[in-house]
């Protein structure tokens, strides 16, 4: 059996169907299925369709529907099976919602098949609002989470898709937000494809994804929704896609009046037509029937786009009537239930990361604290669990609500905002520092202080979202907003112990916080499950597991100016400075201990090489260590160590497990200035261990990652 994404032959018959119907439109009937709202055809038998649909962690925008973390929140799991299973359960959402709105005749926004999700775009500077909707900084994660989101949401189906994903924002697209409709990103053909393109392509590639997104932005001079480079050689010839592609929303419009390439409307959507875009998230795509009248759109090219949309509805089982896919039976009540309620706390257990521990104060022991003290403006604030592109929730846990209800009546909990999470005061009739005292006066009675400080989605997202505080959603530094910092000190100044959570989708620069507080966790935004989660790690009933998928820098001054779009020192790959956290970090309240490592073969060929291990828990706790292999070439001018393997092993305490990772021949590859991906001669370093292999996840942690030498001895392009 081969799933409908992959199965070219299938494709082709849907493709052939799609044809036949579109044959029979109107010229302006074409024009009008090419918007996200497509109106009814009643002649031929089409319903009314809006493509303009939100899933990147749950149902978005479309009423009730489970919350799941945030995706950087997934990304820190390292977990590509838990990654699928959350998107396989969203798509369960989406098709039970589909299925009732369907039968109540509601063709609204929102309320398709089609999600727009997920977004592969590599977090490249922690200032970037909309970070927090990626898997972080690193091509190889991105692109093995892409994979499994995009095959969660479509399904292993033979005849349907479950749901089409989406993968955006085709392509060098991050920030700044403020700028990105006249903005024009300069990449270097090496930075394409070592870095901003391999999420895409193996989520063409590999998962079949249905749909891409351009981006607001041009990419080497050309709008990303109409760049023949981007959308014709690299994704329809070089790639072999065969879906179709989406404009951003109103993004058309800013090829005349942000990025001024065009002189108006129509030429804009001619330009975006025939370099290749489908559709258009926006109205502008109205005037196609005028520009074929004109001439510069072939209407063979309308036609073209138009049987690629028809052929991702018909694999939706858009034309095959009721109880025709095997997901027409999906009832309402699988939306919120249990299952998907219990799933969500898994998930954003497995998501937070232990930055710090010293002297193992974490996990805390209930039964010798008899009064707890949760204080900051993120202990209570809902807006912090759940990030941007969000669906509602029936209940939500925070995480004063979710540590009081772990305690119950057996510790005595008080709670404080500390501070408004960005102004100067709460009230705005106060003086200033308006619970200062407040916050004293609970440490001064609590045995041990719980920190809740970071973001919100309302300093961090996309611009245009109402209430970011920036204005453009992008940070100006990677620093506490407003008090915070003020507060940390006056809680740590109280001689009591200080467990800091920080609940935001990003890096900050918790330098002081690193050195003064004992105990740090970076619970990023958790979902609606996330003050359950973060009590059963602080309580030790789970172990924590997630990784760093984004490095903590230490100063915002360290960072490159963030409109240069080379990568020269930025993330973990190639930066030059000592990170704070780095990439790939976190810790466990056991240890982990890795044994007989060894490669199947020392030099390596176009079939690469296996890495071997035997990985023990060595600790008093059962425990998920997070297995990461590294590759470095040792020769000048090449990126630091990078990640090419990851595997999660869960060992109960003093168990061992032997593990093995394939490394492609691609694992040492690197792309040239030409953009041809080369493994050069030479020999080559694999790291396996629980972090990368830099100075400063060894001085963390206390462990150095073992190293392999492995030697390629003829160059060959792959």
């Amino acid at each position: 059996m081969m799933e409908i994404a992959k199965n070219k032959e299938k494709h082709i018959a849907y493709e052939k169907r799609a044809r036949e119907l579109v044959s029979q439109m109107t010229l302006e009937e074409k024009a009008f299925q090419m918007v996200n709202r497509a109106p009814a055809i009643e002649r031929l038998g089409v319903k009314a369709y809006n493509w303009w649909n939100e899933a990147l962690h749950g149902v978005a925008r479309a009423g009730t529907a489970t919350v799941f973390p945030q995706a950087i929140s997934l990304a820190a799991s390292f977990d590509e099976d838990l990654v699928e299973k959350v998107a396989d359960a969203i798509s369960t959402e989406g098709r039970a919602k589909f299925n009732a709105q369907q039968k109540y005749d509601d063709f609204d926004i929102y309320k398709g098949l089609t999600f727009w999700s997920p977004n592969v775009n590599i977090f490249r500077d922690p200032r970037w609002g909309r970070g927090h909707e990626t898997f972080g900084e690193d091509p190889y994660l991105s692109s093995r989470l892409g994979v499994r989101f995009v095959e969660g949401l479509q399904g292993h189906d033979e005849n349907y898709l479950k749901a089409a994903a989406c993968a955006k924002h085709f392509a060098v697209h991050s920030g700044p937000e403020d700028l990105r409709h006249e903005f024009n990103a300069q990449a270097s053909l090496q930075d394409m494809y070592e870095t901003y393109l391999p999420a895409f392509k193996a989520c063409v590639q590999e998962a079949g994804v249905e749909a891409v997104m351009g981006a607001y932005n041009r990419t080497n001079g050309e709008p990303c929704c109409g760049s023949k480079t981007l959308l014709q050689d690299i994704l329809r010839k070089e790639w072999g896609f065969q879906g179709h592609v989406v404009s951003d929303c109103w993004a058309i419009k800013d090829f005349h009046e942000g990025h001024g390439v065009t002189a108006g409307p129509e030429e804009s959507v001619s330009m975006a037509v025939n370099n290749g875009c489908d559709l258009n998230c926006g109205e502008l795509f109205l005037y196609v029937a005028d520009a074929v009248k004109k001439g510069t759109i072939p209407e063979e090219r309308v036609d073209e786009a138009l049987v690629h949309l028809f052929t991702t509805r018909m694999k939706l089982g858009m034309f095959d009537g009721k109880e025709q896919t095997p997901y027409d039976a999906i009832p309402y009540t699988a939306v919120d239930s249990r299952q998907m309620q219990e799933l969500n706390l898994e998930a954003a257990q497995k998501c937070i990361v232990l930055l710090k521990n010293d002297n193992n104060m974490l996990p805390l022991d209930k039964s010798r604290i008899g009064t707890l003290g949760i204080i900051g403006p993120n202990a209570n604030n809902r807006k912090a669990l759940v990030g941007n592109y969000e669906g509602t929730a029936s209940r939500y846990y925070t995480i004063a609500e979710g540590i009081q209800e772990y305690v119950g009546d057996e510790v005595r909990v008080l709670f404080s905002e500390g501070c408004h999470l960005y102004r100067e005061q709460i009230s705005n009739l106060s003086l200033g520092k308006d619970r200062d005292s407040e916050v004293r006066a609970i440490c001064e009675a609590s045995d041990v202080v719980l920190l809740c400080l970071g973001l919100d989605s309302g300093l961090e997202g996309e611009e245009g979202d109402q209430g970011n505080q920036y204005a453009s959603g992008d940070k100006p530094n990677l620093d506490l907003p407003g008090r915070q910092q003020e507060i940390l000190e006056i809680a740590c100044a109280s001689g009591k112990p200080v467990i800091l959570v920080l609940l935001s989708g990003s890096a900050l620069a918790v330098g002081w916080a690193a050195e003064h507080v004992p105990a740090i966790v970076q619970g990023w935004y958790p979902g609606a499950q996330g003050g359950r989660a973060v009590a059963r790690v602080l309580f030790g009933d789970k172990n924590p597991e997630g990784r760093l998928p984004v490095t903590f820098y230490r100063t915002t001054e360290e960072l490159p100016d963030f409109t240069d779009y080379s990568m020269e020192g930025r993330t973990y790959r190639y930066m030059r400075t000592e990170a704070l956290y780095p990439f790939g970090y976190g810790l466990s309240y056991t240890s982990f201990a890795y044994e007989d490592v060894s490669l199947s073969s020392a030099v390596v060929g176009e079939e690469g090489v296996t890495v071997k291990a035997v990985v023990a828990n060595i600790g008093d706790r059962d425990g998920t260590e997070t297995v990461q292999v590294y590759v470095k070439a040792k020769r000048e001018g090449t990126p630091n160590a990078q990640l090419k393997g990851i595997r999660k092993v869960f060992l109960q305490a003093g168990e061992r497990k032997e593990i093995s990772i394939s490394l492609p021949a691609g694992a040492f590859a690197l792309y040239d200035e030409q953009g041809s991906n080369r493994v050069e001669a030479g020999s080559y370093l694999v790291y396996v261990g629980g972090t990368q292999p830099d100075a400063r996840s060894a001085e963390l942690t206390g462990h150095k990652v073992l190293s392999l030498a492995a030697e390629v001895r003829e160059s060959f392009t792959l």
